[in-house]
């Protein structure tokens, strides 16, 4: 059962947890006002976009992205000036283990990882949408597409090739398909270049050839100037920027890698380590409260100033290790199941060590 202490404690966690992570985003917003200042003036950007599209939307996005250091830092600060004003000598004192002295952390991380989780796999992503248009509109530059050679496979059997591709225009040139049945090409049609209709959202080939290889292996042959023709790729396939699938909520997401694995493209890593990431950044909520109070539950010389940078030291330490793990898989191949959990089970290794130290 809940108890007073406990209420207490998860009063101090939540409002020290919500006071940091007022103060951060407000120096972020300055900071990044700072940044795009010239932008926002120069692509004559409305006031009313730059607040409601851009910064409503900024401030939940990087709110969350940073949840688990906010969450850290709040642990530390609150959970030393207890220690500082005796507070844990008397709950200790009073019969409280230090196990369950625990449970009012463990409970206000959950709540703040369950509603973390709902956020970053549904209702960011539709956030996102408007703040990512309104960068691509007002703050960044228009997107390029410098890839050649281009192969995709976009269905089972069925193989697109472009020796490249013009954004503006959304022309591709040297277009080809190739179909296949049973491993064997049935059917290859090549063209001089192919323009992307939106009106009618499919591929206008130009100078077409199509070579048709019958089930006896006698051939059929087919030339001509024009021919519109589906073939599951969309120009928005060719033109699409990391940040895309930030739009993307969990659902969208996995049925986006399924189609990216169909097609063959060369950035199924960083999908995966996306999706990875939205589910392993809510559990580090436990284990970076688990280590907080660990590291700041004893009164020390130094007490909450030394306990801070400490535990500055630590978070800035686990978000390098995310970031040079995530860069092997991408990199070197590495798993990005494992890349992506590492820093959590290296950190919870870490966090068992401190807590039998606690409860010495």
């Amino acid at each position: 059962m809940i108890k007073k202490l406990d209420w207490y404690i998860i009063k101090k966690f939540l409002g020290t947890f919500l006071l940091s992570m007022v103060l951060i985003m407000s120096i972020a917003i300055i900071f990044d006002i700072q940044e795009k200042y010239d932008d926002f003036i120069a692509n004559k950007a409305p006031l009313k976009a730059i607040i409601f599209d851009y910064y409503v939307n900024f401030i939940p996005y990087y709110a969350n992205l940073f949840a688990s250091m906010f969450v850290f830092i709040s642990v530390i600060f609150f959970t030393s000036k207890m220690a500082a004003n005796s507070e844990i000598i008397a709950i200790h004192a009073g019969g409280i283990s230090f196990h369950r002295f625990l449970v009012p952390y463990m409970v206000t991380a959950a709540f703040i990882a369950i509603v973390s989780g709902t956020l970053i796999l549904y209702i960011i992503p539709e956030a996102n949408k408007t703040r990512l248009d309104f960068e691509d509109r007002y703050v960044r530059n228009k997107y390029q597409n410098w890839e050649k050679n281009i192969h995709r496979q976009v269905r089972p059997g069925l193989f697109i090739y472009m020796e490249s591709y013009n954004v503006d225009s959304e022309n591709a040139f040297r277009f080809s398909i190739e179909k296949y049945e049973d491993g064997k090409l049935i059917s290859k049609m090549t063209s001089d270049y192919a323009r992307w209709d939106s009106t009618k959202s499919q591929w206008t080939v130009y100078n077409y050839f199509i070579r048709t290889i019958n089930p006896d292996n006698s051939e059929t042959h087919a030339t001509g100037a024009r021919l519109d023709t589906a073939c599951f790729l969309e120009a928005k396939d060719l033109k699409m920027r990391d940040s895309y699938v930030e739009k993307m909520n969990i659902v969208e997401l996995n049925e986006f890698i399924e189609n990216q694995k169909l097609q063959g493209t060369d950035n199924i890593e960083k999908l995966m380590i996306e999706k990875y990431q939205r589910w392993s950044l809510p559990f580090s909520t436990f284990i970076l409260t688990l280590m907080g109070v660990c590291l700041s539950n004893k009164k020390k010389r130094g007490g909450t100033v030394i306990n801070i940078v400490v535990g500055t030291a630590l978070c800035f330490t686990y978000i390098l290790l995310m970031q040079v793990s995530t860069t092997f898989t991408i990199n070197l191949g590495f798993s990005p199941l494992v890349s992506v959990w590492l820093p959590n089970v290296l950190y919870g290794i870490l966090c068992y060590f401190l807590y039998r130290k606690a409860t010495i």
